[in-house]
């Protein structure tokens, strides 16, 4: 029987750790998995790899690391390194040919890749990639701090906004700063729902007018 060559591709994030395990040949997603992992990067991956073992001992893996704590792991297990942006890059071209711009919000960190199609070869290439400094503002972790104060659990965050109908200014640039604006705003008895459509309308403010730093986001 010959043995499947599948790939494997792993992402370290500043809070979460996801796996992927792909059949090339097919183009079929096999397997895929995400969590947070609490700052025990190491540990996550090591139980992603025994998930593999169990799973797929009888075929021919080809494991690659990306995200932004995987780079010394990736030396370290002797498997291949991709940068982050350029995993992302690689699979925007793939999925969406027409693109023009991404946004990819993570736990600690946020980009916006701009696109421009060659015009001789018609191949659609990086022009332009904007990251946020060391504030997390606009990320997950603005989230999960908005959530805290919300006391509501952050995955019913979404939920809850899509069930609000009215936008409160909220400062999208600091998870503090944003507490500061929400705890008098719940005093005032605005519901949760509001506060949390403001949250992420904070996060959108954040990343168009912050993080895109004067370049335009348009087009697909």
């Amino acid at each position: 029987m010959n043995k499947r060559k599948l790939h494997v591709g792993i992402d370290i994030g500043s809070t979460t750790t996801k796996i992927v395990v792909m059949d090339p040949a097919k183009d079929q997603i096999l397997y895929s998995n995400y969590r947070r992992h609490g700052a025990r990067q190491v540990e996550s991956v090591e139980r992603c790899l025994k998930e593999l073992e169990e799973g797929f001992r009888e075929d021919e893996l080809f494991v690659a690391l990306t995200g932004s704590g995987s780079k010394h792991m990736a030396e370290a297990m002797g498997v291949s390194y991709v940068q982050e942006v350029v995993a992302n890059s690689i699979a925007i071209r793939k999925l969406y040919r027409r693109v023009s711009a991404a946004i990819e919000l993570g736990g600690q960190d946020a980009k916006v890749l701009f696109f421009k199609k060659d015009p001789a070869t018609g191949k659609l290439n990086v022009a332009d990639m904007r990251m946020n400094g060391s504030c997390a503002g606009g990320t997950g972790a603005f989230l999960d701090e908005v959530a805290q104060v919300l006391r509501v659990p952050v995955q019913e965050l979404n939920q809850l906004a899509s069930e609000g109908e009215t936008v409160y200014d909220i400062s999208g640039r600091c998870g503090v700063y944003a507490k500061t604006d929400i705890q008098p705003l719940l005093n005032q008895g605005v519901s949760k729902s509001n506060l949390a459509l403001s949250a992420f309308h904070a996060v959108a403010k954040q990343t168009i007018g912050g993080l895109a730093q004067g370049l335009t986001i348009r087009g697909r």
